[in-house]
């Protein structure tokens, strides 16, 4: 994660300043008891590769060198107890694959194991300990006092440090334990390699090396085994959920999200087939969603486009293995890439890019579990898009693409509902049917009088917009639903709505006729206006005011006229 650059440059600041000449104090006053070249290279050898095979237990990563370290200042001295301790810290970043904006990780290691071996290595020496001392006795207290110290200054500078970076740290947290169970397993190892060591050379490397070694190996495939179940039980209860889901929206912020859960993701992108274009549906950059803006793509135009010809996944390490793919739109930071096609009974619908700003972010076997996800998600979108063609159309009128009856009443519930909790102070109810509607069927033909009413449902449309709801009550019937809108305000956008049928004529097509010819019919309605709470007390009495207002104080009237409920 990246972190303030004042926080970032007090990091690399503190270690230029104290790591340089600690080395340099410590090589003064606590030099190699004895330069042994071939010994101390076996010696940095063996922490190299403790490094590059660490001991994971629980999802909590383990690097056992502290076991070398201790050995190396009872054999040599702090100076090169110290100097194995760094060259780990190097090793290790380069292995934990850190980013730019995670570079400030590698002064923040580097002097916090620095403080913490020189601090316990002059408390081992406080409490009499000394180098190549082979008396079991004078070495065993001051070896485990120097372990104990190091372990609490170690979690005291860990607890410090996340804290400015804005990380939370428990002291004792599951850390902490594991750490316990490690420094009682290092201990011994510590001083059975030492006496070993001062016994039989350089063999005694080999000796407790290679099984340490091989056992790490052991553990770490095992734990490469149980991460796989582990991340393909996830992806089976994930895909659970997403089928879970009915709307195409959640379906897609769930994907996102347990993606970016489960692996190192800092850019995802969803892109759908449609017809020869390759369309975003959804951006998450840096953890936020973002406008889908970008251009779409072609076939073998950019990663996703060759993802998507090839029907095959990818897997980038860095940006120099993409950057003459890459075609269009990609952050400039992106490192990693991992991109998968999705498919759906043996046919790409769609294509998922992943990036991150590390490098080497994605292991192999993420391809599988992602390939596996996307197996669920699409299935969770068809059938989200299945779901939401079936409500519209329930919920929509077929000939004019308005919503219907039953739409509009479920919606009026739900509005009057919130004007009994006091959310709304009003609604309105505009009820309008068109005048003589009979006469341009019996005339013209039905057919065009369908055409009457897609126009109508159009004129509407574009009047009203969002400042209400329009639907189609029924036959030649309209309503507009307002919240928080009275009844002055009401019956003023009637009069608009009467003026905008009344003042233009509507076209059609005369379907009685052999020639069916283009006519322009000039059209009325009567409208309707009743207000809640004042003129009604539940949603068919608005309804049937409005219905009332319409027929005796506008139909009856003379027509093409807008008139309000009155009570009576």
């Amino acid at each position: 994660m990246g972190i303030k650059r004042s926080v970032s440059m007090f990091f690399w600041i503190s270690w230029a300043a104290i790591v340089p000449a600690g080395l340099y104090l410590t090589y003064l006053y606590y030099p190699p008891a004895e330069i042994k070249p071939l010994d101390m290279a076996l010696f940095l050898l063996l922490a190299a590769i403790i490094t590059f095979f660490p001991i994971t237990i629980n999802g909590i990563t383990i690097f056992m060198i502290q076991w070398v370290t201790l050995a190396a200042l009872l054999s040599f001295n702090l100076f090169f107890s110290i100097l194995i301790l760094q060259l780990a810290i190097v090793l290790l970043m380069f292995r934990v694959r850190i980013g730019k904006t995670d570079l400030y990780r590698i002064p923040l290691n580097s002097l916090m194991f620095f403080l913490a071996s020189t601090i316990s290595g002059m408390i081992f020496f406080a409490f009499g300990g000394q180098v190549g001392d082979t008396d079991l006795h004078h070495v065993i207290l001051p070896a485990a006092i120097h372990e104990i110290a190091y372990f609490i200054l170690n979690h005291l500078l860990l607890y410090v440090s996340r804290n400015m970076i804005g990380l939370k740290y428990k002291f004792f947290g599951a850390d902490l334990t594991w750490e316990t169970l490690a420094i009682m397993m290092v201990y011994p190892f510590s001083i059975a390699l030492f006496f070993l060591y001062s016994e039989l050379g350089v063999v005694a490397i080999f000796l407790l090396g290679v099984p340490f070694v091989s056992v790490s190996i052991v553990l770490r495939k095992y734990n490469s085994t149980e991460k796989i179940n582990d991340y393909i039980q996830k992806a089976v209860e994930i895909g659970h959920e997403l089928t879970q889901r009915l709307k195409v929206d959640e379906v897609l912020d769930l994907f996102i999200q347990k993606i970016s859960q489960n692996l190192p993701v800092d850019y995802a992108y969803i892109l759908s087939v449609e017809g020869d274009e390759l369309d975003l549906l959804r951006r998450v950059e840096m953890g936020e969603r973002k406008d889908n803006d970008l251009i779409p793509l072609k076939k073998n135009q950019g990663i996703s486009g060759v993802v998507w010809a090839e029907g095959k996944s990818v897997l980038f390490n860095d940006k120099s293995e993409w950057s003459g793919i890459a075609n269009g739109y990609m952050p400039p930071n992106v490192e990693s890439v991992l991109s998968v096609p999705i498919m759906r009974n043996q046919e790409t619908v769609g294509v998922l890019l992943l990036a991150s700003t590390r490098k080497k972010a994605y292991e192999k076997y993420q391809l599988m579990i992602v390939d596996m996800l996307c197996s669920y998600f699409a299935v969770a979108i068809e059938n989200g898009r299945h779901y939401e063609e079936t409500k519209r159309n329930s919920e929509r009128c077929a000939l004019t693409n308005l919503y219907n009856y039953r739409y509009f009443e479920n919606l009026l519930t739900r509005e009057y509902g919130e004007l009994n909790k006091g959310n709304l102070k009003e609604i309105s109810l505009i009820m309008l049917d068109i005048d003589h509607f009979k006469v341009v069927n019996d005339t013209y033909g039905h057919q065009s009088g369908n055409e009457i009413l897609v126009e109508m449902a159009d004129r509407l449309s574009k009047l009203i917009g969002d400042y209400g709801t329009l639907a189609r009550y029924g036959g030649e019937e309209f309503v507009i639903l307002l919240s928080n809108v009275n009844k002055e305000e009401a019956s003023a956008l009637a009069e608009t709505v009467r003026l905008t049928i009344a003042n233009r004529p509507f076209t059609l097509h005369s379907d009685l006729s052999d020639e069916r010819k283009r006519l322009m019919v000039r059209i009325t309605a009567s409208i309707g206006v009743a207000t809640a709470p004042q003129d009604a007390d539940d949603a068919l009495s608005l309804i049937r005011h409005a219905d009332r207002a319409l027929y005796i104080g506008a139909k009856r009237a003379g027509r093409n006229r807008v008139a309000e409920y009155l009570k009576t």
